[in-house]
Order: C-alpha cells, then sequence, then structure tokens
C-alpha cells in the first residue's frame, strides 16, 4: 500500500482546475440570473394597476346573492373588469356577475343572480387590460 498523499488522484483521476472553474462560473452565472428574474418579480409584479378583496357575502334567496368588495388602484384609476361567481352545495356555478367599477377606490356591493339556490359567493378579482390574470 502506498502512502503518497496523491495516490488516489493517480489511481482514478482527479478533475482538472479549469473543469472545477468553469463549474463555479456557470453557477454564479445561474444565481445572478436567478436573482436578477426575483427583482424583476418584486419590482413589475408588486403594485398591480387594481387590486381587490372580499368583505363578505350573504345568499339572499334562491335566485339572488351579493358579495361586498373593496377595490383599489395601483398609480391611479385604470379601466378595469370585476368577476364574482356564485357556486351551488353540488360545487356548480349557478350564477355570474361581471361589471366595471367606478375609478375611484372604495367598497361597492355586487349582486349575483342565480338558477338556483347558491351556498357561497366566489370573488375572482378585478383585472385591469395588461394585467395577465385577476386581483
Amino acid at each position: 500500500m502506498s502512502s503518497a498523499p496523491d495516490s488516489l488522484a493517480q489511481r482514478y483521476g482527479a478533475p482538472s482546475r479549469g473543469r472545477r472553474t468553469v463549474l463555479v462560473v456557470v453557477v454564479v452565472a445561474v444565481a445572478a440570473a436567478f436573482l436578477a428574474w426575483l427583482l424583476w418579480a418584486m419590482l413589475f409584479h408588486a403594485n398591480p394597476p387594481v387590486s381587490s378583496e372580499e368583505i363578505g357575502h350573504q345568499v339572499v334567496d334562491d335566485h339572488t346573492a351579493t358579495i361586498k368588495v373593496n377595490i383599489q388602484y395601483g398609480d391611479g384609476p385604470v379601466k378595469a373588469t370585476c368577476v364574482a361567481r356564485a357556486i351551488s352545495h353540488d360545487k356548480a356555478v349557478v350564477g355570474e356577475q361581471s361589471f366595471t367599477p367606478d375609478p375611484k377606490n372604495g367598497t361597492y356591493e355586487v349582486t349575483v343572480k342565480t338558477e338556483r339556490r347558491a351556498t357561497t359567493v366566489e370573488w375572482i378579482g378585478c383585472k385591469a387590460a395588461d394585467q395577465p390574470r385577476y386581483q
């Protein structure tokens, strides 16, 4: 048995120094690209043109349900479309209401007409023309 410290490297081979440097450069480049994407996502999607949240909902009768929502505009009023959906006990959509809110921040009460009795009202959200999804 040899007691030389590099006998394993001689026997099995060792990765070259250049290969290790290339690996470090690639890992740093991938990490920098990920951090750049994360920064872009935080800066450009943190303040949407319009956002909304549900305050509460109520099933009024067999053909009517209401939902109360708060709508906030980002940098200024934009034309937005908002959607609320009424759902029955068997998870079927029994009514849907789409509307365009006034260009001001505030609370709105939306009435959804239903085919049959709903058990809940789902707030889908609001979306401006340049937004990819409802907020």
